[in-house]
């Protein structure tokens, strides 16, 4: 048998999601629906000698398409043509989903009914006749509970099964006496269209709705004038006996409650559930919202503390790499390319890759748990201060992953004013991409007790600005009256480690495509500006300067030799022996208090300084000669720093030269009130593109002014720079926070409010905000004294 194709449909929090990962594992593909912004889910997977790929519709309560969401799952099915549909339905809430399922009926494909959560049902004293649950539907049933994999190779077995009858289901939704023979009448007249290949009887119902999708497709087809004429005529003749715009909607419902009135044997004894017991705790009137907090203030420091571990390894890993890349490449361009561009800014990004999956781990587990509806529920005091709908909440949340479906989930607010102010507060969410600028700016400049209180203190900043925001923009923009809050809050549940892991992972590995590809292409970039024009004219005759060195420390070395009475050359052998071996000692001493998480051995070179601890076996091995070799130790180190100096004076000079000097300089007048220098201003500027992009242009730019054989980390470097005070990294954290979101998120407005009006709306007034909320802070901490 051919492929088998899937459709796998089902309410938002039915558990479809998990029984799609149960199915098909890792074999998925996530992109978009053609000329939409709608994700699309696929997975195949291969069971009883058959291939079957299933396709993941977007969780929808309905298929009226009043939404882009439920306008896809629709289309999915009616032009896609799937073998066999599979809805899965919440059993514990099984009268809500069967509204739903009445709408795929009508659809006339083949239909299994994946009776999901039955575990929950039964623990709430629910009883089904599932024979006749069958019978009414058309559709066979199998009872699943996604979270523990029950009942999926049942689930295959009978999609197979249904696939290979090819039998639509023998039942129909009725519509009562009034339209019953409206839509037969109208349905006849369809059927005299071959053009139509639409199920002729829900083609009927849906011209009698007015659905516009529907009517547009019916319209675009040949010879199809008379039934649009005729549908037309009946609607014009029912108008006065029933209301059109609900009556259909309140049949299917009747039809739901029906079905479920009549296959329920049991009820549950108790009104009151285990959720509903922890709902008084965690939704409370008084504590919800602090509890709410406290957890976000858990998860961000989890993310910083746990994660720092993992991002040290890997910064440790590609600074070893750079150092092992210098060694084998010879010197030049194609090395500082190498060394510097590629490994330097993608490395940056790649080592936030733990913080990112961690805190995607802990989103996904408080999402999966029920809790994030909750959330929403409990914030909904909130958003009503602003004029905000609760149901904001959910796409706002999603902005701490991705500011893209976050603005796409702006869809689920059935009120355009609602969206609109969603839509335009949501850049203040920081989404993971402003993670590693907050990350490594406060683990930069802030103990690592504290570094973590700090990203989290950003975090509720932008949740703040987005509050004032919205206040500002539907008092001014879109004043009215914010919908009602009604919100179906899923049961508790205990999410599967596979699951949440697989959310993490689907959301984690589309941040690390995005370094390997489009940052790497920006770091090559930002490498190029700030490496050319090679040409440069030098101030001052730097190999000649390193020459002076040279020669300088040649007659301090000389002078140290005669004055200990080292003249022969075995003695000049051993001395030179023995200073090699007190640097080696160093190294290791150095290498051990790193793993160790120490301070560095702090060695004084001074003309008058006396040889450390660190040297005492050394010295009791060389007592003769020991005295010459520190002597020369000594020269050895103090004439590395000058050449460092030299070097960093000549990087530096070069650098001030690069296009991207030119370029952040050209800009620096308008940055430079705020704290900020070129390279901030280069970085912000590359950022627009990626906000991972802030922190692989400051790689690019320090590797290329740093010292190309001893690479360091990025924090190091910053560290070390004198302009970067503790008070300039606040700044740059809030400008981060506040300026635009991603070209990507930018091209998502556009789609979803269909006006460059919006967008550049946007852009003008973060600019302008983050400036002045800049200045303002900047100013006010210098004033202090910071």
């Amino acid at each position: 048998m051919e492929q088998i194709r899937v459709a796998l449909a089902g309410n938002p929090n039915c558990g479809k999601t998990t029984v799609f990962n149960n199915i098909t594992g890792a074999k998925q593909h996530v992109g978009n629906y053609p000329g939409v912004t709608v994700e699309k889910k696929e997975g195949r997977t291969k069971f009883d000698g058959h291939e079957l790929l299933f396709i993941d519709l977007p969780g929808t309560y309905s298929l009226t398409a009043r939404s882009l969401d439920e306008l896809v799952a629709r289309d999915v099915i009616i032009n896609d043509n799937p073998d066999v549909i599979v809805n899965v339905l919440d059993a514990s809430n099984l009268e809500r989903n069967l509204y739903l399922a009445a709408q795929l009926i009508e659809l006339e494909k083949p239909i299994v009914i994946a009776l999901n959560m039955s575990d929950v049902s039964e623990d709430m004293g629910f009883k089904y006749n599932t024979e006749l649950l069958s019978k009414l539907t058309g559709a066979t049933i199998v009872h699943t509970v996604g979270r523990n994999n029950v009942g999926t190779e049942a689930l295959l077995g009978a999609t197979i099964d249904a696939a290979k009858a090819n039998k639509a289901p023998n039942v129909i939704v009725p519509y009562g006496d009034i339209l019953e023979p409206k839509i037969v009448e109208l349905q006849e007249e369809i059927e005299k269209v071959p053009t139509i290949i639409y199920p002729s009887r829900w083609v009927a119902i849906k011209l009698l709705e007015k659905d516009a999708d529907v009517q547009g497709k019916i319209m675009r087809l040949e010879n199809t004038g008379a039934v649009l004429e005729k549908a037309k005529a009946i609607r014009e003749e029912l108008k006065d006996q029933v209301d059109l715009d609900v009556v259909f909607q309140e049949y299917r419902h009747r039809f739901a409650v029906d079905v479920f009135n009549t296959i329920t044997v049991e009820l549950p004894t108790t009104t009151e559930t285990r959720s509903d017991r922890y709902d008084k705790i965690l939704t409370h009137r008084i504590w919800g919202l602090p509890i709410f907090m406290i957890v976000m203030w858990l998860l961000f420091n989890f993310v910083n503390t746990v994660g720092a571990i993992p991002q040290g390894w890997i910064e440790d890993g590609f600074t070893a790499l750079q150092e092992w890349v210098v060694t084998v490449i010879p010197e030049g361009q194609l090395q500082s390319l190498v060394s510097d561009g590629i490994i330097a800014g993608v490395g940056a990004v790649l080592s936030f890759v733990p913080l990112i999956l961690l805190l995607f781990l802990g989103i996904s587990f408080l999402e999966d748990t029920g809790y994030m509806a909750r959330a929403a529920f409990v914030i909904d005091r909130v958003m009503r201060a602003c004029g905000l709908h609760g149901k904001s909440f959910i796409p706002l949340l999603l902005g701490f992953g991705c500011s893209v479906p976050s603005v796409m989930g702006a869809r689920i607010l059935d009120n355009y004013k609602d969206r609109m102010v969603t839509i335009l507060i949501t850049p203040f969410m920081s989404c993971s991409a402003r993670l590693p600028v907050y990350t490594l700016i406060a683990g930069a400049f802030f103990a690592p007790e504290i570094a973590g209180t700090v990203v989290f203190a950003f975090y509720m900043a932008g949740i703040i600005f987005g509050i004032i925001f919205a206040k500002i923009f539907r008092k001014f923009l879109f004043a009215g009256e914010a919908e009602p809050f009604v919100m179906e809050l899923p049961p508790y549940h205990l999410p599967t480690l596979k699951a949440t892991l697989m959310h993490m992972y689907e959301r984690g590995i589309l941040y690390i495509k995005k370094a390997g590809t489009f940052i790497l292409a920006t770091s090559i970039l930002i490498w190029f500006i700030t490496t050319y024009p090679m040409d440069v004219q030098y101030s001052k005759d730097y190999e000649q300067l390193h020459e002076q060195v040279s020669q300088a420390y040649e007659v301090k070395d000389a002078q140290v030799l005669q004055q200990f009475g080292i003249t022969t050359e075995e003695q000049k052998v051993v001395v030179n022996d023995i200073v090699d071996q007190m640097k080696s000692t160093v190294e290791d001493a150095t290498a051990e208090a790193e793993e160790n998480e120490e301070d560095a051995p702090e060695i004084e070179v001074e003309d008058d300084s006396e040889a450390p601890d660190l040297f005492a076996d050394i010295k009791a091995q060389n007592e003769q000669l020991f005295p010459a070799a520190w002597g020369l130790y000594k020269n050895s180190v103090n004439m590395e720093d000058e050449n460092g100096k030299i070097d960093e004076e000549q990087s530096s000079e070069k650098l001030e030269q690069s296009y991207a000097a030119m370029f952040g300089k050209a800009i620096n007048p308008i940055l430079e009130p705020l704290g900020f220098d070129w390279k901030i201003g280069v970085s912000l500027v590359a950022g627009l593109a990626a906000k991972e992009v802030v922190v692989s242009t400051l790689g690019t730019i320090y590797a290329v002014g740093g010292d190309t054989d001893h690479p360091e980390a990025l924090t190091t470097y910053l560290q070390n720079d004198p302009h970067f005070t503790p008070l300039v990294a606040l700044t740059l954290m809030l400008f981060v926070l506040i300026y635009p979101p991603c070209v990507a998120a930018l091209a998502v407005i556009k789609r979803e409010t269909g006006s460059w009006k919006w967008v550049g709306f946007m852009f003008m007034y973060e600019n302008v905000f983050a400036w002045i909320a800049c200045f303002v802070f900047y100013n006010i901490g210098r004033a202090l004294g910071f």
